[in-house]
């Protein structure tokens, strides 16, 4: 199950940094996830700083 950024995402980039698959982008107001690439490992949830993603 592929993790989900909310609207509440301050589009810091630390979720992208965080990623070692390269699944997050940057998107119109807040990043985003591509869930085909997602590999579930939770790195981008425990680097949120705002905890703005969770398992969708």
């Amino acid at each position: 199950m592929a993790y989900k950024i909310s609207d509440d995402c301050i589009a810091c980039g630390a979720c992208a940094a965080g990623c070692p698959v390269d699944a997050i982008k940057e998107g119109d107001s807040k990043y985003e996830i591509d869930a085909d690439t997602c590999i579930d490992c939770g790195a981008c949830a425990d680097g949120c700083p705002v905890d703005a993603i969770a398992q969708d």
